[in-house]
């Protein structure tokens, strides 16, 4: 099985930056790629980025240029460092793994079967 604990959300003013992580347990194996959702209420979860083992990345054009995921393999922790946040960044962000998926699928939420339970983040105008 695979455990993850997100940590490091919060509140800051708009342009602001923070850094969440994701502290991961299990087998490697089973979570080879990793990955942010985020949601807003009363929207739906959304993909914001993606890193495989092998240190590919994928990002929704949403964050891409303003966001970084990285991993520290040593660790077993996934970042996702986050800057010039706007107000409508704010949403639950979670971490996501999982041993296969696509490319092409990385930011879809049903690619991904180990869930975290997830940390706010708000950015205020």
């Amino acid at each position: 099985q695979v455990q993850l604990v997100e940590s490091g959300g919060g509140s800051v003013q708009a342009g602001g930056s923070l850094r969440l992580s994701c502290a991961a347990s299990g087998d490697r194996y089973r979570r080879s790629v990793m990955a942010w959702f985020r949601q807003a209420p009363g929207k739906e979860l959304g993909g914001v980025a993606a890193i495989s083992d092998g240190g590919v990345t994928s990002y929704s054009e949403y964050v891409k240029c303003r966001f970084a995921i990285s991993q520290d393999n040593a660790k077993n922790t996934l970042y996702l460092q986050m800057n010039s946040l706007k107000p409508e960044d704010s949403a639950m962000y979670y971490c996501a793994a999982d041993p296969i998926v696509p490319l092409d699928r990385r930011l879809v939420s049903s690619e991904y079967i180990y869930w975290g339970q997830g940390t706010q983040v708000t950015a205020a105008s």
